[in-house]
Parts: C-alpha cells; sequence; structure tokens
C-alpha cells in the first residue's frame, strides 16, 4: 500500500506543446489590386509601409505589400496575371484572408509534426536566404482555401522576408492609430463542420477548447450561429470558429458562406491600449462601424459592473462593454470592408478579461442584422 500511495503522490507531468507557437507573425490577404489595398490599409487603419515584393525582386506573377503597426502586420497580395491559383482565389472569394502565418522557432518540427497526425500539407519546409541570413517556411492546410504558414525567424535580421526590399513613400506616413497585436481571428465554417474543424485543432496542433457558445447564446429573433474557441497549448494564438445553426432567416454566417463561396476567415481581431482614442482616429479616417442603439448604455453600468472609461465616449463611438471572472472587455466591430458582405475587423480592448464579450451577441448581432436586412440578405 505504501508503494501506492507514493505512485499516487509523484507529481504528475505536464502533456508536452508540440506546437509551441510564439504567436500570429502576419495576416495575408489575396487581393485584385494590392497598391490600393495597401494605401487603405495606411491610410485608414494608421498602417506603416514596410516591404514590397515583386517584379522588381525577382517575383514575376505576383506583387506584394507588408504594413506594419507595432506587432501587426498585414500582406497584400496581387497575382500579375490570370490563370493561376492566387487569381482563382479573388474570382472565387473577393478580396480575402489567404494566410494565417504564425510564428514559431522549429518551422521543420511543426509541419512535421502536423502533418504526422493529418494535416494536408500546403507548403514543405524550404529555407529562404538573402544577405540578412534565412528564414524557413512551411505549412498546412485548414478550413476552406486558408493556410497556415510556420515562419522561423531565428537567424534572420532582415525588414520582413527574403524576396521582399524595404519599402516606403516619403510623402505618404499616417500616423499609428493604436492598433498593437492580433488577438485572435475568426473562421467561419459550414453547417456541422465546427465539431470536426474542432477536432483538427485539437489532434493536429494541440489546441484546446477554451469557449463554447450555441445557438442559446448566439441568436436573435431571426438567427443564429454556434461557436468554439480554440487557443494554442501557450494562450498565445486564438481561433474561435463558427457554424450556423437554425433560425427564422438567414443568418451572417449564411451570408458569409453565400458571399465568399465558401469557408474562410470572419474577422480579424486587433488589440489596442485606448480604444476610445482608437475607434476616435478610426473614424476620422473614414472607417465605418456596426451601431447598437443608444438603449444599450441604459443599464450598462448595472449590468458589468464599474469601469475605468466614461459612459459618454463609449456611447457616442458605439463601443461594447463585457465582464467575465478574469476582469472586462471593451469591443467595436467595423463594418464589411469589402463591396462583399464577407470580411470585417474587431477592435478590442482587455482590461483583464479573457473572454469574448458574450454579454454584446445579441446586441451585436441584431446590429449585424440590421445591415443585412439593407442588403436584402436576411
Amino acid at each position: 500500500m505504501s508503494t501506492l500511495l507514493a505512485e499516487d503522490t509523484k507529481p504528475q507531468t505536464a502533456p508536452v506543446d508540440f506546437l509551441p507557437l510564439e504567436g500570429t507573425d502576419y495576416v495575408e490577404f489575396y487581393v485584385g489590386n494590392a497598391k490600393q489595398a495597401a494605401h487603405y490599409y495606411m491610410s485608414a487603419f494608421g498602417f506603416q509601409a514596410l516591404a514590397y515584393a515583386g517584379p522588381e525582386t525577382g517575383f514575376r506573377d505576383f506583387a506584394s505589400y507588408a504594413v506594419r503597426q507595432n506587432k501587426l502586420t498585414l500582406v497584400l497580395t496581387t497575382p500579375l496575371r490570370p490563370d493561376n491559383p492566387m487569381a482563382d482565389h479573388i474570382y472565387a472569394h473577393g478580396d480575402g484572408v489567404k494566410v494565417l502565418a504564425l510564428r514559431v522557432s522549429d518551422a521543420r518540427s511543426a509541419w512535421a509534426e502536423t502533418t504526422q497526425r493529418g494535416a494536408k500539407s500546403f507548403r514543405e519546409p524550404e529555407v529562404l536566404t538573402d544577405a540578412q541570413g534565412e528564414v524557413v517556411v512551411s505549412g498546412i492546410h485548414t478550413y476552406g482555401d486558408t493556410v497556415h504558414l510556420f515562419i522561423e525567424r531565428n537567424n534572420y535580421s532582415g525588414v520582413f522576408l527574403p524576396g521582399y526590399r524595404a519599402w516606403s513613400n516619403p510623402h505618404f506616413a499616417p500616423e499609428s492609430t493604436g492598433l498593437q497585436y492580433v488577438d485572435h481571428c475568426v473562421g467561419n465554417v459550414g453547417w456541422n463542420q465546427m465539431n470536426p474543424w474542432v477536432k483538427f485543432y485539437e489532434e493536429v496542433m494541440g489546441f484546446k477548447n477554451i469557449l463554447s457558445f450555441d445557438d442559446e447564446d448566439i441568436s436573435t429573433e431571426y438567427s443564429a450561429l454556434m461557436s468554439k474557441v480554440m487557443s494554442s497549448g501557450n494562450g498565445f494564438v486564438k481561433f474561435p470558429i463558427n457554424e450556423p445553426a437554425e433560425g427564422k432567416k438567414k443568418s451572417q454566417i449564411e451570408e458569409y458562406l453565400e458571399f465568399y463561396r465558401g469557408e474562410g476567415v470572419q474577422h480579424v481581431a486587433m488589440a489596442t491600449n485606448d480604444i476610445v482614442r482608437t475607434v476616435r482616429d478610426l473614424q476620422s479616417r473614414g472607417v465605418e462601424f456596426l451601431k447598437v442603439p443608444t438603449s444599450y448604455y441604459d443599464d450598462l453600468l448595472d449590468r458589468v459592473g464599474a469601469i475605468d472609461e466614461d459612459l459618454e465616449p463609449l456611447k457616442e463611438l458605439g463601443i461594447l462593454v463585457d465582464r467575465d471572472n478574469e476582469g472586462y472587455l471593451l469591443q467595436l466591430f467595423t463594418k464589411p470592408v469589402e463591396d462583399r458582405p464577407t470580411l470585417f475587423f474587431e477592435i478590442i480592448q482587455r482590461k483583464g478579461a479573457k473572454s469574448f464579450g458574450k454579454g454584446n451577441f445579441k446586441a451585436l448581432f441584431e446590429a449585424i442584422e440590421r445591415e443585412q436586412a439593407e442588403r436584402g440578405n436576411l
């Protein structure tokens, strides 16, 4: 018996994180006109010119512009010729997210660990080099046409990636709007596909399901959806996954799937340390946000408790507030940033909260439905 007790009291070994992610390296969009798209994200969102790749750097079939703001990097890529996968992607989906690139310390290991667990390879490990060193890149497929690239930068000191050159415009250097880093990226998948993709992230990438929302949590009079939040082992990367649920009318997820023509990234949440200042700045640059009725603020403090911010600026700007056991968060969602009602952005400030604004779902989704109705898609 003493032997059994000794065995029982041994400290438990924590499971090994076979895919230790260091965060989001960049988000790449395939777009119809990368030069114009880069200008939009610079002028409207406050990104700075970073790097360029194209015919001048040896790539004959595409042009890419990388823009950065603090730890946020976006890449806008456009094909220069038809009849290729980039052009096909844009024809099917419109402008949209192709790559969610993840920083790792070992891109070879990341590819090997995920593909041996069932991931479909997108890019076998490849070493890219220039005078500033080397970057190892590999990748796997995920939902729809979206892919994850694993980026290893241990031995690189260049501005972005080999094949890119520094890019700037001396006449156009917009000020930052205070956006800091990618908080999370949300994917929309088809009917009954949420749990298979949850299983993919659990088994292939070692993620954990940290939050779940069913159609009772996320519903209005007309529509509903379900969502599960997947988090990497160290918590640095979070991917909520949405699927439609039955409702009286067409849900926002169904509208997305119809216009995107498949599964893909619905929105990118970008963190700020001062959401009032950031949203005010974004609005002054022409970014349009969803609006909730002012009645939302009538009992806000009763619902969420004391907050540091003055209520009037939040009400003026339409910023939403929610609280969990860890603290509270402030959030606001843009309208779709393209003509297809697909991709949008979330601006989020966390004051301790680790959740995703469950208390705001009804107000937010009613605001989305008002926009859907105006488009004739509800």
